[in-house]
């Protein structure tokens, strides 16, 4: 059975950081991307962040570009998200999935394991 858990997340103020983390076990995950989105009270799930199999190509939302660094480590089959000068339009539960593809996309359809997600809380 696939488990994706995230962690990391919490109550900050208006300039911290946090760093978010996803652990997956049951299958590894290397030949495939993976990704973050979140979700905030009534509003859809957003893209935030996806890197491609290998690392090596990043893409990011508008919203978080110079803000936040996606990473991962294969040998350890986690992905991460680097957040700084965090902002209270970024609150929101935030969910790692992996895609179908071994290429980031921004559409949630095109990934198909999801994790229970971590609260982020930023205070102003």
């Amino acid at each position: 059975q696939v488990h994706m858990v995230e962690s990391g997340g919490g109550l900050v103020q208006a300039g911290g950081s946090l760093r978010l983390s996803c652990a997956a076990s049951g299958r590894t995950f290397r030949n495939n991307a993976m990704g973050w989105f979140r979700q905030a009270p009534g509003k859809e799930r957003d893209f935030v962040a996806g890197v491609s199999w290998n690392g090596g190509i990043l893409q990011y939302a508008d919203s978080v570009k110079g803000r936040f660094t996606i990473s991962r480590d294969n040998a350890k089959n986690s992905v991460y998200l680097q957040m700084d000068s965090l902002k209270p339009e970024d609150t929101a539960v935030y969910y790692c999935a992996s895609a179908r593809s071994p290429w980031p996309t921004q559409n949630y359809q095109d990934h198909d394991y999801w994790g229970q997600g971590t609260q982020v809380t930023v205070s102003s």
